[in-house]
């Protein structure tokens, strides 16, 4: 079947009996490894437990079928519910997951299969979304900073704990494009308002602070000084952390759209430092400078420009067979180049 978003959550962490495979597959990289951990654990809350949980590889399915159908098949030997867990899976797994479909092993063993982006076009998630009560498939696309804002609400009161919009707005601003990210920053903020009951902005901020919660931003920011090295640098420090073209390209806009405000803003008769702190969510504070130096080295038309690139690249991502991560580059490479060019 599948399952509609506004269900994804819910459906992950309490999969109908019938559901024996439960395929996770978007974007955002973080949301799709959370969902998978949180059905796999309806299944087996201690997923380091050996005989209940098995981890696999897409292309060992593929290398040996009938492996899974015996993991399966099988029964832990402690007793409880079994997991199969299957990482980096696209088509190649069609078949197999087809054929499964067709006649699912005995017993209750939960299948969990992770894979990255499926387009509607997509065989394996077809299989699954027409196989009816025995399979879920649940979209995980990038939450815009609306979304992650009441995602980030849902989670403090989860801690006990109340969050004033502004603290929720500027960590919606800062932790968007990874879930897995975003919800390790909050537990961390949390664990520092123990004994507390409302999160503030400076309690965000002493926390958060320069964290990896703001790494989604370093390429952009980079692109907007004209540093083609740290481009580089940051770009392959994300795709090595398995962060999503997509998400990093969004980072992306957020940023060039705030760049933008500040430079209309400096159109309109404020001076640099003014347009900075006249942003909302505030920016961070050691990035102020960055920014403000950055502006006057931008144009509105540059900024549309820029702006229109990163569209272009996020719509190249979705419908060409190129390598995600060399469209990403590439656009990030002509910004760049875009930030060197006279005004």
């Amino acid at each position: 079947m599948k399952v509609q978003p506004k269900n994804a959550d819910a459906f992950a962490k309490r999969p109908p009996p019938a559901t024996r495979l439960v395929l996770l597959y978007g974007p955002d990289a973080g949301l799709v490894r959370e969902r998978a951990k949180t059905a796999a654990q309806s299944a087996c809350p201690d997923l380091s437990d050996p005989f209940r949980v098995t981890e696999m590889k897409a292309d060992q399915v593929t290398a040996d079928p009938a492996r899974l159908g015996d993991e399966l098949s099988s029964m832990a030997l402690t007793g409880g519910r079994r997991v199969v867990r299957v990482r980096d899976a696209d088509d190649k797994l069609a078949v197999i997951v087809t054929n499964l479909l067709k006649a699912f092993p005995g017993g209750d063993t939960l299948l969990v299969i992770e894979a990255g982006e499926l387009d509607a076009r997509s065989k394996l998630r077809k299989a699954v979304e027409d196989a009816g009560d025995i399979a879920g498939a649940i979209a995980c696309y990038v939450e815009g900073e609306e979304e992650l804002a009441g995602t980030i609400g849902r989670m403090m009161a989860d801690h006990g704990l109340q969050i004033d919009p502004d603290a929720r707005d500027w960590l919606a601003g800062n932790l968007v494009g990874d879930r897995s990210m975003a919800r390790g920053e909050i537990d961390k903020l949390a664990l520092y308002m123990l004994g507390q009951k409302r999160v503030t902005l400076e309690d965000a901020r002493a926390v958060i602070g320069d964290s990896a919660a703001l790494d989604m931003d370093e390429p952009a920011q980079a692109a907007a000084g004209g540093d083609m090295a740290e481009v580089d640098r940051s770009l392959r420090r994300l795709y090595a952390d398995g962060t999503a073209t997509v998400a990093i390209l969004r980072a992306a806009q957020r940023y060039f759209q705030r760049l933008h405000m500040a430079v209309a803003h400096v159109a309109k008769g404020q001076t640099p430092q003014a347009a900075v702190k006249a942003l909302r969510p505030p920016v961070f504070f050691k990035l102020e400078p960055i920014l403000t130096a950055q502006i006057r080295n931008w144009t509105l038309p540059k900024l549309h420009q820029a702006l229109d690139r990163l569209q272009e690249a996020e719509a190249e991502c979705k419908r060409t067979h190129m390598p995600d991560e060399t469209i990403c580059s590439r656009a990030f490479f002509q910004l760049a180049q875009l930030a060197r060019r006279p005004n």
